[in-house]
């Protein structure tokens, strides 16, 4: 087990990490873009330019899950300081089995839902996540529309 100050320091470094250019558009993509509302959504988003952002956000979010799983940063420090987790998984967990099953790989973000799904009200915590994405999605695409003729 790590102790705080260990913790405190590989929190910084994840979030340093997070800051890098290509991390930092793939994240900005994934959480703002990225918001599938069914497993064929999902797939066609991610079948094209954007896979290798998809799974490089994952990827990240899944390895800094695994240093809380593997008990070198505390969980509670951790879920403090990367809320993000939660916005990043509530977008996947939907469809998490119908992925598994379809990429063959049934452990995929399995550091990431052990790590989520650990916190109180876990399940709460990604609904209003996910609403909220899917709101401000539904609010963009609005707010980009042509005007409609009177």
């Amino acid at each position: 087990m790590s102790t705080p100050f260990e913790s405190a320091q590989l929190n910084l470094k994840l979030f340093d990490l997070r800051r890098e250019p290509v991390l930092r558009a793939a994240r900005a993509w994934f959480l703002s873009e990225f918001n599938p509302e069914s497993f064929a959504e999902l797939v066609a988003l991610v079948s094209g330019e954007h896979n290798a952002s998809f799974r490089m956000v994952l990827g990240y979010w899944d390895m800094a899950a695994s240093l809380v799983v593997s008990g070198a940063i505390d969980a509670e420090s951790f879920v403090a300081a990367h809320g993000e987790i939660f916005a990043t998984f509530s977008k996947v967990h939907p469809f998490l089995h119908e992925l598994r099953a379809a990429s063959g790989e049934g452990e995929f973000c399995k550091h990431v839902e052990a790590v989520v799904l650990s916190a109180p009200d876990a399940e709460a915590i990604l609904e209003r996540r996910r609403a909220a994405a899917l709101a401000a999605a539904r609010a963009r695409k609005a707010a980009s529309a042509p005007p409609r003729p009177a």
